[in-house]
Order: structure tokens, then C-alpha cells, then sequence
């Protein structure tokens, strides 16, 4: 599930704000009481009404591992991802699949051109949340 817009949540404190109730709010806004209750808390607290990070598993693959897959993709283009995955394992002691390794390298922004990869047009290489 997505998390509910800044524009939702600043207008449902606003309206709590003008002398809504929060029940009332939550039902004209389409959204849990708790939202409601937890979004004016926030606001009075001074607090940023921002969703946070999604819950989830920790990545596998740290900046290092990163650094080292992409320096990889460079210096050996013609290696597979299984034997990408194996120098992770033998440099950091990191096992990951060659899956891990792929979604890894498309996050990164790259694309396999021609016997090299490459930075595909319109992306800046930054990983996407929740990977």
C-alpha cells in the first residue's frame, strides 16, 4: 500500500485544525482515524508530515559491494552474473544470487551495449527506495 500524499495529510490536519473532528476527518478524507490522529500529532509536535521509509529486509549489498560490482561491470564486461556473485563472496564474504546480482546492476542504472554496460539514458545511477 502507498503511503497517503503530503497534500492529503496537510489538508486533513488543516481541516482538523478549522475545528473537524478527527472521526469526522477520516471519513471525509477516506482515511484511518489513527492516520488522523497520527498526522495532527505530528503537526503539533512541529514534525515533518513526510511518509517514512517502508518497512522491509534490509538490502544484502552495502555501498562497498556497490562500488565493487560497478568498478566490475567496467573492468570485466564479458563476466557473468554468477561469477560477479563469486567475487563478492571471495572479497567481502557476501553471498548473493546472480538474481541479486541482476537487480542490482539494472538499480544501478546500467544496460549491457555492444560487450560493455553503460548508464542508460535518463537515470542518474541512485538506487530506488526499498531495494
Amino acid at each position: 500500500m502507498k503511503a497517503y500524499s503530503v497534500d492529503l495529510r496537510e489538508k486533513i490536519v488543516a481541516a482538523v485544525g478549522r475545528g473537524m473532528s478527527k472521526a469526522q476527518a477520516a471519513h471525509i478524507f477516506g482515511v484511518g482515524a489513527t492516520s488522523v490522529k497520527r498526522y495532527v500529532k505530528l503537526a503539533e509536535e512541529g514534525k515533518p508530515l513526510t511518509p517514512g521509509k517502508a518497512p522491509g529486509k534490509k538490502g544484502k549489498l552495502d555501498g562497498n559491494a556497490r562500488r565493487l560490482l560497478e568498478e566490475d561491470l567496467h573492468s570485466r564486461p564479458a563476466v557473468t552474473y554468477e561469477k560477479r556473485a563469486d567475487l563478492l563472496c571471495e572479497l567481502l564474504g557476501l553471498r548473493v544470487s546472480k538474481s541479486t546480482i541482476c537487480r542490482m546492476v539494472r538499480r544501478l542504472g546500467y544496460t549491457r551495449k555492444k560487450e560493455q554496460w553503460v548508464l542508460q539514458k535518463g537515470t542518474n545511477g541512485s538506487e530506488q527506495p526499498g531495494g
